[in-house]
């Protein structure tokens, strides 16, 4: 099949760019790297009358640390961050995640902001955004406006952005000492969708669990956190008994979908299993090991 008609417009810049968003409402859709819209187009499971083009605005292209916090702009590819001597030196869950994201001829046109934007659960973004506690700024005809993601992703395939709005950065607060992260996924071959994965940021004050964010991928309809987990090693020191007890929780909360990847009670238990590996390589992270 081919996609439907549409007009469309490559705006030079982003205040031309929310102006059309603006003039055409509903019927218009943003594209940077396509690499979900142009497959449903293809469907026709999407069919926006009028398409933009924000491929031009290239000042939305960076990775770098500003004032406390790694700055990502919203039309950074993929293969960016996996490249990223600052993301693999700091940020060891975005770099877990980075080299797993679909495969190399995707990464190098998909970009951060469209894949947090397409809100699928599907995809690994929005777990290890959610246990880096990040920071998403839109700008539309108001100005500009932060949203935390703990309020970013609102039900399949839908985020909290205005029609009129555009993810611009997304911003993780820059680890402190005795933190470890992990993102470990498993899938059925390279580049597929994760049967399921799990992003872990904790930190530690001695061998105690002070504060943890545990997220969930593919196992949910919605990008979620798996906050049972989180309860269960917060405040304790990690013993097997305590990985357990998060895994099994995780596997509680969790709602997944039976498909050609596994049935519920496999994806469970496998987020089970997932869970206590992610958390383990994030504690000897904490404690200095380079897993």
């Amino acid at each position: 099949m081919i996609p439907g008609e549409f007009d469309y417009y490559a705006p030079s810049s982003l205040q031309e760019a929310v102006g059309l968003l603006q003039k055409h409402g509903f019927d218009a859709k943003l594209i940077a790297g396509g690499q979900s819209l142009i497959p449903a187009m293809r469907f026709r499971l999407s069919l926006p009358e009028v398409l933009i083009d924000i491929n031009g605005l290239t000042d939305l292209e960076y990775v770098r640390e500003d004032n406390g916090h790694l700055a990502i702009g919203a039309m950074t590819r993929e293969s960016d961050l996996e490249e990223s001597t600052l993301v693999q030196d700091k940020y060891p869950l975005l770099a877990d995640a980075a080299r797993v994201i679909a495969d190399p001829i995707v990464r190098n046109r998909a970009t951060v902001g469209g894949n947090l934007a397409h809100a699928d659960p599907a995809n690994d973004h929005p777990a290890v955004m959610l246990a880096y506690d990040a920071k998403i700024i839109a700008y539309g005809p108001q100005g500009t406006r932060t949203i935390g993601i703990d309020d970013f992703f609102v039900d399949l395939f839908e985020n909290s952005l205005a029609d009129d709005e555009i993810l611009t950065e997304i911003q993780l607060p820059t680890p402190g000492p005795n933190t470890g992260s992990a993102y470990v996924k498993i899938e059925r071959k390279v580049g597929d969708y994760a049967i399921s994965a799990v992003a872990v940021s904790m930190a530690l004050s001695g061998d105690t669990c002070t504060a943890a964010r545990i997220a969930l991928t593919n196992v949910n309809p919605v990008p979620m956190r798996s906050r049972n987990a989180e309860k269960a090693i917060v405040g304790q020191v990690v013993s097997e008994d305590v990985l357990e007890a998060a895994g099994q929780a995780a596997a509680a909360e969790c709602d997944p979908s039976p498909d050609l990847r596994g049935s519920v009670a496999y994806k469970r238990d496998l987020t089970r299993i997932v869970t206590k590996r992610a958390i383990r390589k994030a504690l000897e992270r904490a404690r200095g090991g380079n897993a």
